[in-house]
């Protein structure tokens, strides 16, 4: 197997060096816990994305998820070109904006109202805004493993204790701000129970990745979610779905479909856009009245709404909604995870493969079960990185990070993930030989 030619990335990443920290716009993208250089994209089309060496991959990394339909889409495509004709931005309503959340709307029942916004994490920051307005309460509630956007108040660590106020996890950050966060451990009934007793009546809401997919694919059982919107409910306390990565991931109504429970408020991200950047927060119709100019919350954007990320959301979503798109999608995903499992499980290597809709994470370490973070073996970022840098040169891309999960495209076909799996199989059988899976 040749190693592959990297010689323009490696040029381009000294020039980005000069101009951006660490080379980057957003720090995984700096291949530092892959040990590596990160590879410069000049194209996507598909299941495939070509870099400007012209190394092709197949991608699994997916713009870390919301090119469901894969990259390059036509009907995006067509959708972007045309609003775009019209204008980029105007500060003011547009007709896109309505019919983007008719379609949303229309096909969830979780939801009455919402409102848009430019990113995942203005979405979550205004979502707990909300929940602190409409409660008239401070403290909000996080797990450990859960990762929410760079917002303050949530890039947070857990502290010693089962129930504790976190610590910032950045530099910047006044410990003011995060003292009314309180971080729990994920699938700990106890520790929210507790949480409740010792902060009662202070606590504004809960806020969870119903499918916590940033810190690995860290799948909860349902009475444990649904625990927690009876236990929030029960004491005068709102649940929020942080359905970045989720939403229209698992299902067109997102994680709360795929579970059937009801948040109280919800965000999305990420596929809504169809790759342009766009998120929103919705809720019932009571607890959204209480956002400006209907109430006294205020949040605002003046990129809210862009009419062209707007056209590209309408185009993505109304494939989304076709019948059977999520059920194949899934079917899919299974054939591809069954075949490395039946690999790794005949040549008894100690990874582990957890798997939901069409997201699927593997990591080293057998032991069963991963649902929080503490149960991820130490050792599994040294064999993420020698499985990775292989994966590289036999064209295959996943995101850099051992933590993030894989994402698969409805351009993804079974020729393709077979092909894709033979690669992963092959590269597994090599790290084997070097350093050993058993």
């Amino acid at each position: 197997m040749s190693i592959m030619n990297q010689n323009k990335s490696n040029e381009l990443y000294k020039i980005s060096s000069k101009y951006f920290p660490g080379g980057v716009n957003s720090p995984v993208r700096a291949f530092k816990s892959v040990e590596g250089t990160p590879l410069f994209i000049k194209k996507g089309k598909g299941a495939f994305i070509t870099d400007v060496d012209g190394n092709k991959f197949i991608d699994f990394c997916a713009s870390w998820g919301p090119l469901i339909l894969g990259h390059n889409h036509p009907k995006i495509r067509k959708a972007v070109v045309k609003a775009s004709k019209n204008g980029l931005s105007f500060g003011a309503p547009t007709l896109q904006e309505n019919e983007l959340a008719d379609l949303i709307i229309k096909n969830n029942k979780y939801l009455e109202k919402i409102r848009f916004v430019s990113s995942g994490t203005e979405a979550v920051m205004s979502a707990v805004r909300l929940a602190r307005g409409y409660t008239k309460r401070e403290k909000i509630i996080k797990f450990e493993g859960c990762y929410h956007g760079h917002v303050d108040h949530l890039l947070v660590k857990a502290g010693s204790g089962l129930v504790t106020f976190g610590s910032s996890s950045s530099a910047g950050i006044p410990d003011a701000f995060v003292q009314e966060t309180l971080v729990l451990p994920l699938n700990n009934r106890k520790a929210v129970e507790e949480a409740f007793k010792q902060y009662k009546n202070e606590i504004a809401c809960i806020i969870i990745e119903p499918i916590p997919a940033n810190n690995g694919l860290l799948l909860q059982d349902k009475e444990y979610l649904q625990f927690l919107k009876e236990t929030a409910n029960a004491n005068g306390s709102l649940i929020i779905f942080d359905e970045v990565i989720s939403g229209f991931r698992v299902g067109f109504e997102g994680a709360a479909g795929y579970y059937d429970i009801q948040p109280d408020i919800v965000t999305y991200g990420k596929i809504m856009g169809g790759g342009m950047p766009v998120g929103c927060y919705g809720s019932s119709t009571k607890i959204m009245s209480s956002i400006a100019p209907d109430g006294d919350v205020y949040q605002a954007g003046t990129l809210s709404g862009n009419p062209v990320a707007m056209s590209a959301g309408k185009a993505a979503l109304t494939v989304l909604a076709e019948e059977d798109f999520y059920q194949d999608q899934e079917k899919r995903t299974q054939v591809f995870v069954n075949k490395l499992k039946s690999h790794i499980s005949k040549k008894g290597y100690n990874l582990y493969i957890s798997t939901i809709g069409s997201i699927f994470w593997m990591v080293y370490g057998n032991n069963g079960k991963i649902q929080a973070p503490d149960q991820i073996n130490d050792e599994a970022g040294k064999y993420f990185k020698a499985i990775f840098k292989k994966l590289l040169n036999r064209g295959v891309y996943l995101g850099p990070s051992g933590y993030e999960v894989g994402f698969i495209s409805s351009a993804h076909s079974t020729k393709i993930l077979n092909k894709a799996a033979d690669q992963i199989i092959a590269a597994l059988d090599e790290v084997d030989v070097e350093i050993g899976l058993k």
